[in-house]
């Protein structure tokens, strides 16, 4: 009689640990999917970051690239500008030579029309 009773109580607790156990079961199995999943996640934006770091590698090179045609600019766009200085002084100069020379010839020219 005694090992009746003894029974009738080993067979709810040996439930509830079978129950507990399960859940147990069960939240492991969810959070390695979670954790499955979250891998999947950070896999990818790893691949994004990668992706996205080959980009700037490129456009840095793109930006360089860019300085360098530009500065050949303004060194070209310079060499112009001094250039054209240069030629609009001597235009300057010729003008002032021409004006001269007109003049002596104004001047010449009655001088030998009433000599």
């Amino acid at each position: 009689v005694l090992g009746q009773p003894n029974i009738r109580l080993y067979c709810p607790l040996q439930e509830e640990h079978q129950r507990l156990l399960q859940a147990a079961v069960e939240q492991a199995e969810g959070l390695e999917h979670n954790l499955r999943s979250a891998d999947a996640v950070l896999a990818e934006r790893a691949a994004q970051l990668r992706d996205t770091q080959a980009q700037l590698a490129r456009n840095k090179l793109l930006i360089e690239d860019l300085r360098e045609e530009n500065r050949r600019f303004a060194m070209a766009l310079q060499a112009a500008e001094l250039k054209q200085k240069s030629t609009e002084e001597k235009k300057q100069l010729l003008e002032e030579q021409a004006s001269a020379l007109k003049q002596l010839v104004g001047k010449i020219t009655p001088a030998s029309l009433s000599g």
